[in-house]
């Protein structure tokens, strides 16, 4: 099973991320500075997740939500799932 997830920082600043691993420890190595991409940005919150079948499925769905960053379909994704994490 892969995860893909957007993350969330203080200054509202969004990282959008697959992984394989349960998405809390992903987060946990993201606030750690494990994660150079997101290293400067901590601490980082979860506000959205998406199961996948596989890492090739979940590819694609972080490339779709990267397609929309800062977008109108990337703001409604977030308002319709705020809560679910």
């Amino acid at each position: 099973m892969a995860w893909v997830y957007i993350l969330q920082n203080r200054r509202k600043k969004y990282y959008i991320g697959i992984t394989e691993f349960i998405p809390e420890q992903r987060l946990s190595r993201h606030n750690k500075g494990y994660v150079v991409s997101t290293r400067k940005g901590y601490p980082w919150h979860i506000v959205y997740v998406e199961s996948a079948s596989n890492m090739k499925s979940a590819r694609v769905c972080e490339r779709q939500i990267k397609s929309w960053k800062s977008g109108n379909a990337f703001k409604k994704l977030l308002s319709q799932n705020s809560g679910i994490v």
